[in-house]
C-alpha cells in the first residue's frame, strides 16, 4: 500500500512540472492504430486482407480520429508465422500486393494526413531467406550471420541440442541443419532463425533496411522483440552456451517456455546500446527530411527494463518503448486499485520528460471485450485515449470486437499448432484475436467476397460491426470518436494528471490545464456505486457529461453532482468542471 501511495505522490509531483512546453511533435499525442493486414480488408476476393484493402479504408481511420496506421509485418514471407518470418525485407509479400500498391497506400495516407508505420522484425529471418540458406551452406560472407552451435550425442547415440534453451513457441530453441551439421538458434519458431547481432555486417544490413523504408516515406517503424537481440556471450563460458536455470513453476514441463528462467537469452545489456545505434538511423533521416521518423520498440519484460528503452545518459533510445502494463498486469479480476497502481507505476518509472504510451491490445493478446467483459470496452478506451501521452489501439477495439472461435481444424497460429493438443490449444492460440475485421452484416462481415476467408469470421458479426455502430445513436464507435475529439483539447494534450481509487470498484483521474478541468470516472465493478468526486482538489459543484459509456443512463451535456455521483455497474463517464 505504501508503494502505491508513494508512486501516486510522485506522479502528481511530476505532473506539476511536466509538459510546460506546449510545442509538441506529431507523434507525441498521436493515436496509433494497429492493422493486422491479413484480417483488415480483402480487395481482391482471395480471403486474405491486402494493401489495397487498407488503402480503401483509410477514410475510416480519419473518421475515428487516427493519426498513424501501424501495419503488422508486410514483408515477403513464407508465412509460417504470418509475416514474422521474413525472407526478404525489401519486398512486399505478394499476397498483400506490390511495391506500387504500397506506394499508393502511402500517397493516399499522406493526402489524409495519416502517417504509416511499419513493423520490422530484425531479431530473426525466415529459414527460407537467402541469407540463411547461404549461411547454412557456410558461404564465406553469410556464415556468421546466425547463431550456430555444435550439438552432442547422448548415450543412446541420438543427436541432442547444445543446451536446454526453449523457444517461445515451445520445445527446443535449437534445430539441426544437416547441410551445415550444426544447430541454429531460434527463440521463436524453428522457421525463424535468430540473427547474430554481434556480427557488425548484420547490424549494418538491418540499418540499411530501416533507411530504405524511411526514405520511401514511412513515418516510423516498430522494432519487434528487441529484448531477444542478444544471447549471453558464450566466450564468457568457455566457448559454450550454458543451460538456463529451471523456474520450478508448477504444471510446466521441459517443453514449456516458462519452465526456464531466461537469464541468458533476453534482456542482455548489449541490447540497449544496439537500440541507441538504431535510433541514430531514425534521427539522421529526421534531420535530412525535417519530419520526425518515429522509432517504437516492443519488449515483454520487467518495467525496469522496459523504461531503459527510452535511452540512458547521452544515449537516445526509442521514441515509444511500448508500455504493456495494461496488458500484462490487469485481468478480469482486477479492481480500481489495481488500475491505479498499474497506471501510476508506469508514469513514475518512465523518465520525467518522456512521453507515456498506452496499449490495451494487439494481435497477440485477447481482446478487451473477451479479456475483461464487453461492458468495459468504453472504460478501457477512455484510459488509452485520455491518459497523458500516446494512444495505441488494435483494430476492432474501437467497436468492441470479441475474440472469434477458431477450431483446431482451422487453426493457423504456429504457437497453437506447436502444442500438438487439439483440446487445450485454445489457451495459447492467437488466431481468435486475428479473425477478420467486422465491417458490416454482409458476407464475411464485409471483409471479403471470398467463399472462405483465411480465418473464419467471428460469430455475432451480424450485430457487432462498423455499419451498425455508425448508424446507432449510441455505440462503442460513437464513444471512440468522441474520445479522439476530446483528446485534442489542451487539458488532454498537455494537461496535468492526478488519480484516485475512490473505492474497490471506482477508478477516477483528473486532467487539467489552466481553468479547463475534466474528471474521467469508471466503475469497473458489477454493482451500483456512489462516489464523492470532491476527493480531488478543486472539484466541486456540478460537472457536465462530455462522454458516457454505451450502457450509461447519462448523455452529453447532462449535469451530475461532484459530491454525490451514483454510478451503475460498468458505467464510465468523462465529466467537465463547470466554471
Amino acid at each position: 500500500m505504501w508503494e502505491i501511495i508513494v508512486a501516486s505522490l510522485m506522479v502528481i509531483a511530476e505532473a506539476r512540472y511536466e509538459n510546460v512546453n506546449i510545442k509538441q511533435d506529431w507523434w507525441e499525442t498521436a493515436v496509433f492504430y494497429q492493422i493486422y493486414p491479413r484480417s483488415f480488408m480483402d480487395s481482391d476476393g482471395d480471403g486474405v486482407g491486402d494493401l489495397n484493402g487498407i488503402t480503401s479504408r483509410l477514410e475510416y481511420l480519419k473518421e475515428i480520429g487516427v493519426n498513424a496506421a501501424w501495419l503488422s509485418s508486410v514483408f515477403k514471407s513464407p508465412m509460417h508465422d504470418f509475416g514474422y518470418d521474413v525472407s526478404d525485407f525489401y519486398t512486399i509479400q505478394p499476397e498483400y500486393g506490390s511495391m506500387e500498391d504500397f506506394e499508393q497506400l502511402l500517397k493516399k495516407a499522406n493526402e489524409l494526413d495519416i502517417k504509416v508505420v511499419l513493423d520490422l522484425v530484425p531479431n530473426h529471418t525466415s529459414n527460407e531467406s537467402e541469407w540463411f540458406i547461404k549461411s547454412a551452406s557456410r558461404d564465406e560472407y553469410y556464415s556468421d550471420w546466425y547463431i550456430w552451435e555444435n550439438g552432442h550425442m547422448d548415450d543412446n547415440g541420438f543427436r541432442r541440442p547444445p543446451n536446454n534453451w526453449i523457444s517461445l513457441f515451445r520445445k527446443s530453441a535449437w534445430t539441426y541443419s544437416p547441410n551445415r551439421d550444426q544447430f541454429y538458434l531460434h527463440q521463436f519458431g524453428e522457421a525463424q532463425p535468430d540473427l547474430n547481432f554481434r556480427n557488425p555486417v548484420v547490424v549494418d544490413e538491418i540499418k540499411n533496411i530501416i533507411k530504405f523504408w524511411l526514405e520511401k516515406g514511412v513515418a516510423g517503424m516498430r522494432i519487434n522483440s528487441v529484448n531477444h537481440f542478444f544471447e549471453i556471450d558464450k566466450d564468457i563460458y568457455g566457448g559454450r552456451y550454458p543451460d538456463e536455470p529451471i523456474t520450478g513453476k508448477p504444471g510446466l514441463g521441459p517443453d514449456d517456455y516458462g519452465y526456464l528462467e531466461h537469464i541468458y537469452t533476453k534482456d542482455q545489456d548489449e541490447t540497449y546500446e544496439m537500440v541507441s545505434q538504431i535510433r541514430d538511423v531514425f534521427d539522421a533521416i529526421t534531420l535530412r527530411n525535417n519530419v520526425t521518423r518515429v522509432m517504437m520498440t516492443d519488449a515483454y519484460t520487467s518495467i525496469k527494463n522496459a523504461v531503459r528503452y527510452y535511452g540512458e545518459g547521452i544515449h537516445s533510445g526509442a521514441h515509444i518503448p511500448f508500455n504493456f502494463a495494461l496488458v500484462e498486469n490487469l485481468d478480469k479480476d482486477s479492481d480500481a486499485r489495481d488500475i491505479k497502481y498499474v497506471v501510476d507505476r508506469w508514469l513514475t518509472y518512465k523518465p520525467l520528460r518522456k512521453q507515456a504510451n498506452w496499449v490495451i491490445g494487439n494481435h497477440d493478446v485477447s481482446r478487451v471485450a473477451s479479456r475483461f467483459r464487453p461492458e468495459l470496452v468504453d472504460a478501457f478506451n477512455m484510459l488509452v485515449l485520455l491518459l497523458p501521452g500516446i494512444a495505441i489501439t488494435y483494430m476492432g477495439e474501437e467497436i468492441g470486437m470479441l475474440n472469434g472461435f477458431v477450431p483446431w481444424s482451422e487453426t493457423k497460429d504456429p504457437l497453437a499448432c506447436n502444442t500438438d493438443d487439439p483440446v487445450n490449444f485454445i489457451e495459447v492460440s492467437r488466431d481468435p484475436v486475428r479473425t477478420p475485421f467486422q465491417w458490416s452484416n454482409g458476407k464475411n462481415a464485409g471483409f471479403s467476397t471470398a467463399d472462405k476467408t483465411w480465418l473464419p469470421v467471428a460469430e455475432g458479426f451480424e450485430h457487432l460491426n462498423v455499419a451498425n455502430q455508425r448508424s446507432a445513436v449510441r455505440s462503442h464507435y460513437q464513444v471512440y470518436r468522441t474520445l479522439t475529439n476530446l483528446r485534442i483539447r489542451p487539458a488532454f494534450r498537455f494537461g496535468r494528471y492526478e488519480s484516485l481509487a475512490l473505492n474497490n470498484d471506482v477508478f477516477a483521474f483528473k486532467r487539467w490545464y489552466n481553468d479547463d478541468t475534466y474528471v474521467v470516472v469508471m466503475n469497473v465493478g458489477k454493482t451500483y456505486r456512489i462516489v464523492n468526486l470532491t476527493a480531488f482538489d478543486l472539484i466541486f459543484g456540478q460537472l457536465e457529461v462530455e462522454a458516457s459509456s454505451v450502457l450509461s443512463s447519462r448523455t452529453y451535456s447532462d449535469n451530475v453532482q461532484a459530491g454525490y455521483l451514483d454510478l451503475a455497474a460498468d458505467e464510465a463517464l468523462v465529466l467537465r468542471m463547470q466554471v
